[in-house]
C-alpha cells in the first residue's frame, strides 16, 4: 500500500459532491415534477427487467464543477486551520 496523500484527493470532492446530488431533495422534487418522465421525448424512468430508464437531472446553465471544486478546495480544506474547543469556536464567530 502507498502512503496516504497530504491533500485531499479532487476525486474524493467530486465525489462527495456528486453523492450529495444524488440524494438531494431537490433532484428528487425535480424529477418528481416531471412525473418521472423525460422532458424532451417523454420516455418514463423504469427498472423493470430489460427495460431499465433512468433519469438525469440536467443544469441550466452548465455547473462549472472545476470552479465549485477547486472553490471548495481553496476555502475550506487548503485554508489556514487551527483547532479550538466548542466554546473558543463560538467565541470567535461571536467577536
Amino acid at each position: 500500500m502507498g502512503r496516504k496523500q497530504l491533500n485531499t484527493p479532487r476525486s474524493r470532492i467530486r465525489a462527495a459532491i456528486r453523492q450529495l446530488w444524488l440524494r438531494s431533495r431537490e433532484r428528487a422534487a425535480s424529477i418528481k415534477k416531471a412525473d418521472r418522465r423525460c422532458v424532451k421525448c417523454g420516455v418514463k424512468a423504469s427498472v423493470a427487467k430489460n427495460k431499465v430508464v433512468k433519469l438525469e437531472v440536467h443544469h441550466e446553465p452548465q455547473i462549472d464543477w472545476d470552479g465549485i471544486i477547486d472553490l471548495i478546495a481553496e476555502r475550506i480544506l487548503e485554508a489556514p486551520q487551527f483547532p479550538l474547543c466548542k466554546k473558543c469556536h463560538k467565541e470567535v464567530h461571536n467577536k
